[in-house]
């Protein structure tokens, strides 16, 4: 099963990801960036595998940058305490 078919499996991947760029020393706006660049290509690459994914990615179709980064925010402040790092 593909990590992108659960949304649990999917936020616990995205939050190890995040802890691993903290550790790093990643800086909240890279981390941000980082965060467009995935919304990004998963909106043009990657076919929605749940109803969660499915409205995130309705969204990110219609959002200009600035809401784009918002979202980015906000995935990031939601997976923050997620990961299993």
């Amino acid at each position: 099963m593909s990590v992108l078919e659960n949304w649990d499996q999917w936020k616990d991947f995205l939050g190890d990801r995040l802890n691993q760029g903290e550790k790093q020393g990643l800086s909240q706006d890279a981390i941000t960036g980082l965060a467009i660049e995935i919304g990004d290509y998963l909106a043009n690459q990657v076919d929605p595998k749940n109803d969660q994914e499915r409205v995130l990615s309705d969204l990110w179709s219609v959002a200009n940058e600035d809401e784009k980064h918002a979202i980015a925010c906000l995935m990031v402040k939601l997976v923050d305490n997620n990961g299993t790092s």
